[in-house]
């Protein structure tokens, strides 16, 4: 196991409703040019829910009225991974992984951090067949 430690630089914003929580997070990630990225806190509340769910191929779409009670994982400007969690009408909590089409209905408040010496990128990994994190240091650090 490499570990790697990085400076970070936080970013907070907000998404308003009707937004797609995953294409602007990645749509943020592009436009800052973030190499590297990990969710601080996310909070707010979602019309439509689209998971993912444990060893699942297709996504479980839902309409309805979701808080955000967690929202953590990697990004960069090419790829995310994130996991959501969301609780209903009635407290019943379900997560699994951020799929397109999370579209908020109030508010989502996010805090960001980007790991500024690192570098995130996916390479497939022959253990399960998909595309897993691999992480560098960025250039900028490796000719210091």
């Amino acid at each position: 196991m490499n570990s790697f430690s990085s400076t970070t630089r936080l970013f907070a914003f907000r998404l308003k409703p009707k937004e797609d929580v995953k294409k602007s997070l990645l749509s943020f990630a592009e436009k800052n040019k973030l190499q590297a990225a990990c969710m601080v806190t996310a909070v707010g509340s979602l019309e439509q829910l689209h998971l993912r769910l444990a060893n699942q191929k297709q996504g479980d779409l839902r309409k309805g009225h979701f808080e955000i009670v967690s929202l953590t994982g990697t990004l960069s400007l090419s790829s995310c991974h994130l996991h959501l969690a969301v609780s209903d009408l009635t407290g019943h909590t379900v997560g699994g992984h951020l799929l397109d089409n999370n579209i908020v209905y109030t508010t989502a408040e996010i805090v960001l951090a980007q790991l500024t010496d690192l570098v995130f990128h996916r390479e497939l990994d022959p253990t399960y067949g998909y595309q897993e994190l691999v992480i560098t240091e960025s250039s900028k650090e490796k000719s210091s």
